[in-house]
């Protein structure tokens, strides 16, 4: 019988009145501070907190995905007669391990073996609104961010002897490691490291034979799997890791730190959010040389789904990126295309096979760094294994064009690009654009750039582009939306492929310079993203504008959305505003005059009132 038919009970009991159970202001068991630690305080006092917190750790560290989780108290009145109170609490991977209640109970009986199924089907009916679960994220991402930075500042500063790539590497194969496939291959556990100094049964030998096992039962292509294993394995084998010092080895350690700190998030099935700040920390850890730093550049997660918008990704589409990072554009689209999927077939069995390919043929990503690319293909198999396709070459020098494995002689019928290049490549990245949508046939195109390549610095580039292909909207960014990494003024150009541009072409110029989000770069910030002033609402309205026009304006005015035309002959025209009358009407005169009209008079009466009251 699989494991996911049982399910563990916990019961904490406390022999005081009022100690069942501490909720906050949301309803939610308390098991959180404001600084967002463990709220020690409420998970010793009050029976439910306590349950709740070790079903965590049941989620964490077992293969377990649901657990009810019961307080209860119980004294004695002032006539000596036992009262007691009880509260059953679901804690699962579906509800990100915050427990909800599950029903009034007076005694243990509907745990008894006839009433259990009734139960467990009660349980199955809990549904969290969307908005209980954005919230519940929200909090486990701040959670995240706290945990991998812990991580990182552990793994500096006691372990000695490991190279950037080397921590990399070891927090993949950590991951990979403890996955696991239900029925197939057990996650590692950590008892399973014996920290032995034999041959062939050292920590890095038991790693690698079961991230072996979890890759051949992913159907990765076998070029691809020794790849992947070959990398690992050069960090996890090496001898002072395995070295066994007081009864244990450094990996075995640097593993157990690993899980510890990160293993809860991947279990409940955070994968998008975590993996996305996941790999931002790492990417820090990556420490490129100085003049580097701002080159490569992580897209957040909001602006890469833009993006995916922008150019049009469907169940149907084939996309590809050519400066891949970490592969958080391909991510964006691959959820995309999942989404739209389930949304338009109805059929259980066709809606498997298109997920089945949307994974496996309909995603192409070009990573030149090899650290980078281990980054991506870690990713991609977190989130299900769209990973056989990221190639580890030169976009612009090796690539031709054809898948990297399974239909090798086959071209890839890419009909949506996404692109956040290296700034540092020719024409701020230009070069990556051209080379791409002259290798389409048809689609559209979104990349994000700094804005000087659309004024000047790749002129020649923006012109043979628009020989070929026409430019639909220039859209200026933020300028702190790489907070952190760079303040560089970007633009997001779209494009539709294979259509020459056309002198008279109407191109959509959006000044989103203020998108509804405010950054700050705290670092002891719990949340650095706050939407102050309709994000959501705000990204959605830029991809209707951008597909439809003027008549999807709503929260934007027309000094922030301008229709005009650019020469094709230009090159350097992409980045216009619209036109601001600055002349004063009579009406701005009248408004002047009365404001300080007023402003005199409170003044006047404010003095005469001060004379009066002396």
């Amino acid at each position: 019988m699989p494991t996911h038919d049982f399910f563990p009970i916990l019961i904490e009991y406390k022999g005081y009145k009022d100690k069942l159970v501490k909720l906050d202001t949301d309803g939610q068991v308390e098991n959180r501070t404001a600084k967002n630690e463990p709220n020690f305080k409420n998970i010793n006092s009050f029976a439910v907190n306590g349950a709740v917190h070790y079903a965590n750790a049941l989620l964490h560290h077992t293969s377990y995905t649901d657990i009810i989780a019961i307080g209860m108290t119980g004294y004695k009145d002032e006539t000596g007669k036992i009262q007691h109170e009880i509260g059953v609490y679901y804690v699962s991977k579906s509800n990100l391990g915050a427990g909800q209640r599950v029903d009034d109970y007076s005694d243990f009986s509907f745990l008894a073996p006839k009433n259990f199924d009734a139960f467990i089907e009660k349980v199955k009916t809990l549904q969290l609104s969307q908005e209980e679960l954005d919230k519940l994220k929200e909090q486990r991402e701040r959670e995240i961010d706290q945990s991998l930075v812990k991580l990182n500042n552990d793994i500096y500063q006691n372990e000695k002897g490991l190279g950037e790539n080397d921590r990399v590497y070891l927090v993949a194969a950590s991951i990979i490691a403890t996955l696991g496939i239900p029925g197939k291959v057990a996650p590692l556990e950590k008892s399973d490291l014996k920290s032995s100094s034999e041959q062939g049964n050292k920590d890095g030998d038991i790693i690698v034979r079961k991230i072996k096992a979890f890759l051949d039962q992913k159907d990765i292509p076998a070029e691809k799997k020794n790849l992947i294993l070959r990398t690992l394995e050069n960090t996890l084998t090496t001898e002072n890791i395995n070295k066994v010092v007081d009864g244990e080895s450094q990996l075995k350690r640097v593993f157990t730190k690993i899980v510890d700190d990160l293993g809860i998030y991947y279990k409940i099935g955070l994968t998008t959010d975590f993996t996305g700040k996941l790999f931002n920390e790492m990417y820090g850890w990556l420490g490129f040389s100085q003049d580097k730093l701002n080159d490569v550049v992580l897209t957040p997660s909001y602006v890469a789904s833009l993006l995916v918008k922008l150019a049009r990704v469907n169940k149907d589409s084939y996309v590809w990126d050519f400066a891949t990072g970490s592969a958080g554009l391909l991510v964006a689209a691959m959820n995309e295309m999942l989404n739209d999927a389930k949304n338009n077939i109805t059929s259980p069995q066709e809606l498997t096979q298109k997920e089945i390919k949307i994974k496996a043929e309909q995603l192409l990503g070009l990573e030149l760094l090899s650290s980078v690319y281990m980054l991506a293909i870690l990713n991609m198999i977190l989130m299900g294994d769209g990973s056989s396709n990221i190639l580890n070459i030169d976009s612009i020098k090796d690539f031709d064009g054809k898948y990297g494995f399974g239909k090798t002689d086959s071209k890839f019928p890419a009909d949506a690009f996404i692109l956040n290049p290296p700034y540092s490549a020719l024409g701020n990245g230009m070069n990556f654009v051209e080379k791409a949508l002259g290798m389409m046939n048809k689609g559209y195109a979104a990349i994000i750039i700094q804005n000087s390549a659309g004024s000047g610095r790749a002129k020649d580039y923006c012109k043979r582009i628009l020989e070929k292909h026409t430019l639909l909207a220039s859209i200026k960014m933020p300028v702190d939306i790489f907070i952190g990494k760079s303040s560089v003024q970007t633009n997001i150009y779209v494009f539709k492929v294979n259509e020459k541009h056309h002198p008279d072409d109407i191109v959509k110029f959006i000044d989103f310079t203020n998108d509804g989000y405010t950054r700050t770069n705290r670092k002891k910030a719990s949340n650095n993203l706050k939407d102050t002033d309709q994000a959501k609402e705000r990204y959605e309205e830029v991809v209707n504008l951008v597909r439809f026009g003027k008549n999807k304006l709503n929260i934007f005015t027309e000094k922030e959305y301008y229709e005009g035309t650019i020469d094709p002959n230009n090159g350097s025209d992409w980045n216009q505003t619209a036109n601001i009358d600055t002349k004063p009407t009579l009406q701005d005169f009248k408004k002047t005059v009365s404001d300080y009209l007023a402003w005199e008079i409170s003044t006047i009466l404010k003095e005469q009132g001060e004379s009066l009251g002396k």
